[in-house]
């Protein structure tokens, strides 16, 4: 098994992204977050229409935020539609254990492929931490099954994450990458600009809370931050001469 804490395969023209800290369950650790970050910024640059967000082994897509880290990991980093801007189609294949931020990583997939071993847990009004993101989900399933899954800490089956309507298809473990490259293959023949384009206006739709908001004025703020545009001016300010700007 590599090092690498974030794996990106190509097959044909769907990446398959695997969150790969195995013995730690695929804790979601700062370090990890931005190769993840890193990796859905390469799907949403390059070639490839649709992604598989899986995690390495049998016992958990991800235990959520690494507690055990020195500083905190900010979820929304690195999360698809939020700290990272991707508008093509992005699969979740769940195998195990889900926890914590790696739910709310899940709620900003479109599809989801589930083990019948999954299962969703959201313990953070026990931890007593929590970045708000996970409101979102209020606005994916019920409410009131929302509420008893992020208040009473309730945690949901795979089975009931199906009925609820928060994972799309149960299968056994072994079928598991299958079920999810079925979905994958049938969205690469599709037309790409189409998936986007109503991705981009089922996220409109879909109700937004303040924690989001936040991360996406943030995302918008520290590209600008980062541009050369942002450079030349102070440069230019420095300088005393008028600026060149390029609009990147």
């Amino acid at each position: 098994m590599s090092d690498e804490l974030v794996l990106y395969e190509v097959k044909d023209k769907t990446a398959v992204i695997t969150l790969n800290r195995p013995n730690k369950l695929n804790a979601l650790s700062p370090e990890l977050g931005e190769d993840l970050r890193a990796a859905f910024q390469r799907f949403q640059a390059g070639d490839e229409r649709v992604a598989v967000l899986t995690g390495a082994g049998d016992r958990a897509f991800s235990a959520g935020a690494d507690l055990k880290a020195e500083t905190p990991v900010d979820i929304w980093r690195f999360t698809p539609g939020l700290g990272v801007d991707v508008d093509k189609p992005v699969i979740a294949a769940v195998n195990g254990w889900c926890i914590g931020g790696a739910a709310v990583l899940v709620a900003y997939c479109d599809l989801c492929v589930a083990t019948e071993t999954a299962r969703f847990s959201y313990p953070e009004a026990k931890v007593g931490i929590s970045g708000g993101l996970i409101s979102s989900i209020a606005a994916r399933i019920p409410h009131k099954v929302a509420m008893e899954f992020i208040l009473l800490c309730e945690d949901l089956t795979a089975e009931r994450a199906y009925q609820v309507g928060f994972v799309n298809k149960v299968v056994p473990q072994a079928e598991l990458m299958e079920q999810a490259m079925d979905y994958a293959r049938r969205l690469e023949s599709y037309a790409p600009m189409v998936l986007s384009m109503l991705k981009r206006f089922v996220g409109d739709v879909v109700a937004k809370g303040p924690s989001e908001h936040a991360g996406i004025a943030r995302r918008q703020t520290e590209a600008l931050r980062d541009s050369f545009d942002f450079t030349e001016g102070r440069n230019a300010f420095v300088e005393k001469r008028a600026p060149n700007f390029e609009g990147r």
